[in-house]
């Protein structure tokens, strides 16, 4: 059995990014003349031992070689046709002594750490399959002498000539797993090579691994969902690995722009390894920032694989129903009842200043003396910061304002509940904690991952979990009155808890039907409302207006305080802030002339909300509360 593979298995392995544009990078210079990249291998090793300690610390579990280009063909164009053996066995050793290194400083242990022998395309890639033992077989054998776990071939774009290394590998019989990938794209909508035909190649050669890199990430992901479908990966004949580059150019509304960001990578490794991948690294331009954050991503799967929710089996108890709901609070009534309902979000205290938490608490002392508002929900570590747990905060409101199990609650209170900190275990715990302490009302959203100041230290995201995952679960398992393994909560009558559950939604979403699918699933799952994202606009709400059948629909409003807070939103993913709400705010020069008028047009929505037939309003004013309740006297009068 091969180590390597068994990592593979067991949860989806991350490698390295590129080492090629890296190193132009560190140096400044392409590789040229008196400058060749392979040759650093045992020229200048410190460069690449740099880049490879930069990968390392950020999360790679496997170094590919720089010896890409190190077969003869390539060198013979720089005038070192000869040196491939020799600088491929450096490129091994370079690689090894930096795992090493990294190893003793870290005190990890070496097996967890791999090699990747890299073997690339020949320049011209169109040789005869008789000159290919003369061009590869001294790199082959240095790399597999050498000690690599595996070799990659990689970003091959000819498939014969694929084919033909995998029959040199072959002769060689070198007994290592070998991971064959090439750089396929869709221009035009058709692949250059059709996947199912690199799957063949791949299998037919004697391959362990066969995946992409070299192309667009939108292109990796659509190989590894074309590559799950056929019958050859998904029997687990070979396995699956995506090493895609940096990004291209989509076409997005009028535009051709790319997203690609260290950020947008982990999602995409997520997403990859959710889909079956089970090696994943990066291509050009994939540098240390990018991997580590999808170290990031990948980290509550790299020991026991992919979270999955498992449907409730047949239990003695249906999920609870909104009749029981109901009893959860004045929002939850309205909600199952289908009457217009107000919430008003609230960010908890990020710090320890008491008298922040006071002025927190007064306002909500004043938000349900006015009887304007149903709920106030709590955020969640909104935009990555971290801010006070949502339930800690809860109780410290109640235990300010005086509310009991007694007395009640003047306001139904509400916790967001993000995927991004807590693994299935932690999600189970804490919804556990949060019925044993009375609150029954939470939006399950995916959560922002952490963007920490550069003074704060580096976050792991867990993300075990999404958005339909949790509500899934919280709707057939606990509220069912069995927990995420299907045991029953309690010996007692009735176990099930009777959590009312909502869910977001981004109107202004880049891909809009994406965002309504995913809808679908949840409101599937079992969400019983939905709280939009700041619509300034009312004709991207259109789209989901057939699901008020199926759910009520809460519309975000956002309170603008002036020119300045319009213009920071405008910079903020999903919220589109249009041109004629801009001109009115810029009408005066004067901040508080801005901050009225940000008012007035708060209310004209809420008006417009109500009217339309929405079913109810979902208000935000992050910087300050004080306008709060004099926008929604105005709004709702």
């Amino acid at each position: 059995m091969s180590q390597i593979l068994d990592a593979m298995r067991a949860g989806t392995l991350l490698a390295d990014g590129a080492l090629g544009s890296y190193i132009f990078e560190l140096t400044g210079r392409l590789s040229e003349t008196n400058h060749v990249y392979e040759a650093f291998n045992a020229d200048r090793p410190e460069i690449i031992r740099d880049a490879y300690l930069a990968y390392l610390n950020a999360g790679s579990r496997c170094l590919t070689t720089n010896t890409f280009g190190a077969n003869d063909a390539c060198l013979a164009g720089y005038g070192m046709a000869g040196r491939s053996g020799e600088l491929s066995s450096a490129g091994v050793s370079v690689a090894r002594e930096t795992i090493d290194e990294f190893a003793r400083t870290n005190g990890c242990g070496v097996d967890d750490y791999f090699v990747l022998g890299s073997v690339g395309p020949t320049p011209a890639g169109d040789e005869s399959p008789e000159s290919l033992t003369d061009i590869y077989a001294a790199q082959l054998r240095a790399l597999v002498e050498g000690g690599v776990d595996a070799l990659l071939l990689e970003t091959f774009r000819s498939v014969e000539l694929l084919r033909g290394v995998l029959a040199e590998v072959a002769r060689l019989d070198p007994g290592l797993p070998i991971i064959a990938q090439m750089a396929l794209n869709r221009d035009g909508g058709a692949w250059n090579v059709a996947p199912e035909e690199l799957i063949t190649v791949a299998a037919a050669g004697g391959a362990h691994v066969v995946g992409i890199n070299c192309c667009a990430p939108w292109d990796a992901e659509a190989f590894v969902h074309s590559a799950t479908a056929t019958a050859t990966i998904a029997d687990g004949d070979l396995l699956l690995s995506a090493m895609p580059n940096v990004g291209g150019f989509q076409h997005i509304g009028n535009r051709y722009m790319t997203r690609v960001n260290p950020e947008f990578m982990g999602q995409l490794a997520r997403t990859m390894s959710q889909r079956g991948a089970q090696l994943v690294g990066g291509c050009c331009e994939i540098h240390p920032s990018h991997v580590w954050e999808m170290n990031n991503y990948l980290h509550s799967r790299s020991g026991g694989g992919q979270a999955t929710v498992a449907i409730a089996q047949q239990t003695e108890w249906p999920p609870t129903d909104g009749k029981v709901k109901r009893h959860n609070g004045a929002f939850s009534r309205k909600i199952v009842d289908r009457e217009f309902a107000v919430s008003v979000e609230m960010l908890p205290s990020r710090g320890t200043a008491p008298k922040l938490l006071q002025a927190k608490i007064d306002f909500v002392r004043e938000l349900a003396a006015s009887g304007l508002a149903d709920a106030l929900d709590i955020t969640d570590g909104s935009r990555g910061i971290p801010l006070m747990p949502p339930g800690d905060f809860i109780q410290l409101v109640r235990q300010g304002l005086g509310w009991t199990d007694a007395t009640g609650d003047a306001l139904e209170l509400i916790a967001h509940f993000t995927a991004r900190d807590l693994n299935v275990m932690g999600v189970q715990a804490r919804l556990i904690g949060y019925w044993a302490n009375r609150i029954h009302n939470a939006v399950f959203i995916t959560g922002d991952p952490p963007k920490m100041a550069p003074t704060y230290p580096p976050s792991t995201a867990v993300f075990d979990l999404d958005s339909v995952d949790m509500i899934g679960l919280a709707h057939m398992h606990l509220n069912a009155g069995v927990d995420f393994g299907d045991q029953p909560l309690g010996k007692h009558r009735d176990p099930r808890t009777r959590f009312t559950i909502g869910t977001g939604f981004e109107p202004e979403a880049l891909e809009g039907k994406r965002e309504l699918d995913k809808l679908q699933r949840k409101i599937d799952a079992g969400a019983d409302y939905v709280m939009t994202q700041p619509a300034f606009r009312w004709e991207p709400l259109e789209a989901i207006r057939p699901f008020l059948e199926d759910v009520p629909v809460l519309v975000g409003v956002l309170i603008l305080r002036g020119l300045d807070h319009a213009l920071r939103m405008r910079d903020v993913p999903g919220v589109v802030v249009p041109d004629d709400v801009m001109q009115r705010l810029a009408a005066s020069d004067d901040v508080q002339n801005q901050v009225r008028i940000g008012q007035e047009i708060a209310a004209e929505q809420i008006r417009h909300i109500r009217a339309d037939g929405w079913s109810g309003l979902y208000l935000m004013s992050p910087a300050s509360h004080k306008p709060v309740v004099d926008v929604l006297r105005s709004g709702l009068s």
